[in-house]
């Protein structure tokens, strides 16, 4: 079983327990409830930022272990916003990542009000609800963990609950989960199965996705000329976590990185 296989393995087991916790029925009402209240388009902020950056809370990974174990939820996000972030990532994934869907509530709640993306393996339309509830702007859906019918029907369902959708592909087989139209394209530079990161990966199918979509390019991103480079091939959103994480001060990187640019 590779990493992925693990991670969908246990998210299965996470999400019934979950049900039990509080009941869909239960979920779908809370939710219904703050449906007047629109969310930040994330879409809109990467197409109009001059930076396209979007700085991830991540506290730890299945390949590195913590990051940064101590980094707290109301002072990363809200510094990342105040630095010129134009959209936020916030891992919710407990197990394998160290986050939990509260993280969001507490980024909001401090102020954070640009779009935020919920960040983790989305296998079942419950978690779409949790990801309204707790603040998001934005899901990730990833094709490797996804049939195309399962990811159609979820997309679905996001858009109706107001949320867009960050569809994540990796490899050319992926791309014909392109042909769902979601609201951005993610191109994955990092192997789900063996979390090998290869940058080259954007490039390399950049030009393979239709030519007006809202394209993101995520992990292994460390300088400015690189996102300067996927700029020039049509890229606008560059999702950054560990290369922020991993200093002292994440918002201070995120600004020296944008100043560059």
């Amino acid at each position: 079983m590779d990493i992925l296989e693990e991670i969908v393995a246990n998210k299965r087991v996470e999400v019934e327990a979950a049900k039990l916790a509080v009941a869909p029925a239960v979920l779908h009402k809370q939710v219904e409830a703050i449906l007047d209240f629109s969310v930040a388009s994330m879409k809109n902020a990467l197409t109009a930022s001059d930076s396209g950056i979007i700085a991830e809370f991540k506290r730890k990974s299945p390949s590195k272990g913590w990051i940064k174990e101590e980094g707290q939820p109301d002072i990363i996000p809200l510094s990342y916003q105040k630095n010129g972030a134009a959209a936020l990532s916030i891992l919710t994934d407990q197990k394998y990542f160290g986050g939990c869907d509260d993280f969001i509530r507490t980024a909001r709640h401090s102020g954070v009000n640009i779009p935020i993306l919920y960040k983790n393996f989305v296998i079942d339309e419950y978690q779409l609800f949790q990801a309204r509830l707790c603040g998001a702007s934005a899901v990730l859906l990833i094709a490797a963990d996804l049939s195309i019918a399962e990811c159609k029907s979820l997309l679905n369902t996001a858009h109706q609950l107001g949320l867009e959708v960050l569809l994540e592909m990796h490899s050319n087989k992926e791309l014909e989960y392109a042909g769902l139209e979601p609201d951005m394209y993610g191109i994955n530079n990092r192997n789900l199965g063996s979390f090998v990161t290869d940058v080259e990966n954007s490039f390399r199918l950049a030009e393979l996705l239709p030519k007006d979509a809202v394209k993101v390019s995520e992990s292994g991103i460390s300088n400015p000329d690189t996102v300067k480079a996927l700029r020039e091939v049509g890229f606008r959103g560059f999702l950054i976590g560990e290369n922020f994480m991993k200093t002292a001060d994440p918002g201070s990187a995120l600004r020296e990185l944008i100043e560059k640019l």
